[in-house]
């Protein structure tokens, strides 16, 4: 994952698209290196946590936020895509309210990539078993998320602008 997320990084700073990560060690740290090696701008949005290391080396535009909304505010407006590699708490956090403000029409249409199936096809399982078929969420809501193990793919589905959602019912 450290690979791709590298060469994710690089590819898309070389379409010329800045990198944004939340600026930590591992997979952040690889998209930043792989943007920050190819010349583009690798943005770092940091959180001060008492447990938190600082910026990775590789950040050539960094901020540091106290509060996580308004991390996530910074995240959201200023992106005009998601790749979403593996992680936690804070991943599954900024994915779902990525999902959240697209699917409300809060925020502008974006591409929301997941990278890894191995990784995303057990939550999606659960999403379309369980949570769809309960009412949640419809069949839109699920084709925001796109799957995949490619590198190019995800490239591509960054550059592909999205179409708008289509008009919800009100009923």
């Amino acid at each position: 994952m450290y690979e791709a997320a590298e060469t994710i990084g690089r590819r898309l700073a070389e379409e010329g698209i800045v990198v944004m990560t939340g600026g930590g060690p591992g997979i952040m740290e690889a998209a930043n290196r792989g943007a920050a090696k190819a010349g583009g701008t690798s943005v770092g949005l940091g959180i001060e946590l008492p447990f938190e290391q600082s910026l990775n080396k590789y950040v050539t535009l960094g901020i540091n936020f106290r509060y996580f909304f308004a991390r996530k505010t910074m995240f959201l407006k200023y992106s005009q895509g998601f790749v979403v590699m593996p992680g936690g708490f804070g991943t599954f956090d900024e994915l779902f309210e990525a999902v959240t403000l697209s699917q409300t029409r809060k925020v502008t249409q974006f591409p929301i990539v997941l990278f890894g199936s191995e990784y995303w096809t057990p939550m999606l399982t659960w999403l379309k078993d369980t949570v769809l078929p309960g009412g949640y969420i419809s069949d839109d809501d699920l084709d925001m998320l796109h799957v995949t193990d490619s590198v190019e793919e995800t490239i591509q589905a960054m550059l592909t602008p999205v179409p708008p959602l289509p008009p919800r019912d009100p009923n």
